[in-house]
């Protein structure tokens, strides 16, 4: 259902103050690190917007980038109104997180209310070689504890590569680790993230690594799809429960 509205933007980068316990992170200290631990406590929308939670690493909080407008999230929010399926953005990346620092990460995170979590983790997984296996764990684990607490929450996970110096077993290995867990906790579903992306020099930072602006447009069209059924699945609920004469399914 297409849901016409105004664009709410809501990027959260504000490291914890003072009189604040941030929560751990788990960061290992890989050539991303260096972002603050975003704030969530944020007021909710005056127009009730559905609220999307980008969680992931560098490649969400948008590192070496000239403003929050220029990441694959912000460039996501746009091209939903457009289509008219508007939401409150919140950016939940975090420079240098792994899959096991994301588990230690969710809880403090889903503390603010989300109708859906786009998940971005296992780019530094890959970096460094870490096990299919608990990363797969993780990944499953992040799932779980998000729909254990919104039991309707959409749930769309990015696909990633790594690369491919660790040798054809390994890849294809992580490789499916994405597409098994996609499966098997029935998610919205983003084969790779960096698709046209990756290994294109004009699109990355001198790094070779994080994406230029104009290569985080590109991630914006590549998740877009599935992005969309999963915020129509949002609105398509919300209009039945207002529909319904028990206020609900």
């Amino acid at each position: 259902m297409r849901i016409l509205g105004s664009l709410c933007f809501v990027l959260v980068v504000a490291a914890c103050g003072p009189g604040d316990a941030p929560p751990p992170d788990g960061r290992d200290g890989d050539a991303s690190v260096g972002d603050p631990t975003p704030d969530l406590n944020t007021e909710a929308p005056e127009n009730d917007l559905p609220t999307v939670v980008f969680f992931g690493t560098s490649l969400t909080a948008g590192l070496g980038l000239p403003s929050e407008d220029d990441t694959y999230a912000a460039h996501a929010a746009e091209l939903a109104q457009a289509a008219g399926l508007p939401f409150r953005l919140v950016n939940a990346g975090v420079s240098g997180e792994t899959s096991a620092a994301g588990v230690r990460r969710i809880e403090w995170v889903l503390q603010s209310p989300l109708d859906v979590l786009v998940l971005e983790l296992g780019a530094n997984d890959g970096l460094r070689g870490l096990d299919v296996d608990e990363l797969r764990a993780n990944l499953e684990d992040v799932v779980r504890r998000t729909r254990a607490l919104y039991p309707d929450a959409r749930i769309v996970l990015l696909g990633m590569e790594a690369p491919p110096n660790l040798g054809e077993r390994y890849t294809g290995a992580f490789a499916e680790v994405f597409t098994r867990v996609a499966e098997e906790r029935d998610t919205h579903f983003v084969p790779f993230l960096l698709e046209g992306v990756a290994g294109v020099p004009e699109l990355n930072q001198s790094d070779g690594i994080h994406p230029t602006p104009e290569g985080h447009r590109r991630m914006a069209r590549n998740i877009m799809p599935a992005l969309t059924s999963a915020l129509e699945a949002v609105y398509a609920e919300r209009a039945d429960s207002v529909a319904s004469p028990n206020g609900g399914r």
